[in-house]
């Protein structure tokens, strides 16, 4: 059995990490490198590094923060926000990146992924998914002409793509666009529920297990982590092969020897290392 994987995520703006709750109302976290490096001592098995505004802002992503990052860290590292092109991921990748995460502009060119996966290996493509409870109809605007994949007007539960950092619904059905990037090429999926995102009251358990048992691709689960219990129950009940956290790590609640330690004990197999930085985290945010 492979081991589940935790990843610590960094949400930057403006070249701080920051968190907030259904994906607004942002506040600082601190600086990222000095916060990868801490995490990459402390156990952690991959990081996240998703600069949030650079596709909004039109800008690319910022590559120096990126190599100044991969410097420090020895774990894999994916990086997302701004990548528009296969040249964007070119970059990403020679800066440092293991992996690329990619949401807005597969949206707008499925494509991209099959190129991507053929020139650089399906497992740097990691295609971010940000879906959000949709159960009245409404008009949707459609960015692409998947038609199948339209949310039809039932009573069913289901859950809507959004894009640019989940500014702008797609009209896209969660559950049939992983399939489809996972037969373009995509590598895993970074599933993020935003109606659970920085609430910390747990992962969309029922999201997470539809999407994972619709696709052989790895899922990582991410939004709504506040303690050991949700990184549990998602990994079992939501059948997620990783989970994404940010706040129950970045402000020292849980180290994450202590989340991995809770998760043996429930028999989940993890990677151990002898290491804790929850102290170090509480000390570097003490003044935030």
């Amino acid at each position: 059995m492979l081991a589940k994987r935790i990843i610590p995520c960094l949400d930057v703006k403006d070249g701080r990490v920051v968190k907030g709750v259904h994906f607004l109302n942002l506040r600082d976290a601190g600086d990222p490198v000095e916060i990868a490096a801490l995490y990459s001592q402390g156990g952690a098995d991959e990081l996240a590094f998703l600069d949030i505004t650079a596709t909004i802002e039109s800008r690319p992503i910022m590559l120096e923060v990126v190599k100044r990052t991969a410097e420090e860290v020895f774990i894999p590292l994916t990086v997302g926000g701004g990548i528009r092109a296969v040249e964007d991921i070119k970059e990403l990748l020679a800066s440092g990146a293991d992996k690329v995460s990619i949401n807005t502009a597969v949206v707008k060119n499925p494509e991209l992924v099959r190129e991507a996966s053929k020139r650089f290996g399906s497992q740097c493509i990691v295609v971010a998914i940000d879906a959000k409870l949709h159960m009245a109809p409404r008009k949707l605007q459609i960015v692409n002409n998947i038609n199948e994949n339209r949310i039809s007007n039932s009573d069913k539960p289901k859950w809507e793509v959004y894009i640019d950092s989940g500014r702008t619904p797609t009209g896209l059905d969660a559950l049939k666009w992983a399939k489809d990037v996972e037969s373009l090429g995509a590598g895993e999926i970074l599933l993020t529920s935003m109606d659970a995102d920085g609430t910390k009251t747990g992962y969309d358990l029922e999201l997470t297990k539809r999407v994972s048992q619709s696709v052989d691709i790895p899922v990582i689960a991410s939004g709504g982590a506040g303690n050991l219990e949700h990184l549990y129950q998602v990994l079992t009940e939501g059948k997620a092969d990783a989970v994404l956290a940010a706040s129950i790590f970045h402000y020292g609640e849980y180290s994450i020897k202590e989340a991995k330690q809770y998760l043996k004990e429930k028999g989940i197999e993890v990677r151990l290392i002898n290491s804790n930085i929850k102290h170090e985290l509480r000390t570097l945010f003490v003044t935030i």
